[in-house]
């Protein structure tokens, strides 16, 4: 397996994105454009997801990498919950909000993934 150089080669930063690009797209229209506290907040989720891929791939330590995906994993299931609220006052339809639950819950399970990979690198 080569070696990764950049965060963009990560599978998970990459379904961090496209987990963005689902949010923005969503909360571009109908009701849900309105709500700007939901709106914001589920934007900042995963937006947060993304980035603490990123940020933490840029430090010097595996241990401070670790604890950046931990914070993505769970800005991931942040989405996920308001992912519910959304369903709940009827903002995205079902099919919507499943699609985005399912794209949080992979990229938390491939940052669940990555941080296995580099706790076991570190003993």
């Amino acid at each position: 397996m080569a070696k990764i150089e950049r965060f963009e080669e990560l599978k998970c930063w990459q379904e961090a994105r496209e987990l963005v690009r689902m949010i923005y797209m969503a909360t571009n229209v109908g009701q849900m454009s309105n709500d700007f506290t939901l709106k914001d907040q589920i934007r900042r989720a995963a937006l947060s997801s993304m980035s603490n891929i990123a940020e933490g791939f840029g430090r010097f330590s595996k241990k401070e990498f670790i604890r950046f995906l931990v914070i993505s994993a769970a800005s991931a299931n942040e989405v996920k919950s308001i992912a519910y609220v959304a369903i709940d006052l009827k903002y995205l339809n079902a099919e919507e909000a499943t699609q985005i639950q399912h794209k949080a819950e992979l990229v938390k399970a491939l940052d669940l993934g990555l941080i296995r990979h580099l706790h076991s690198r570190i003993q």
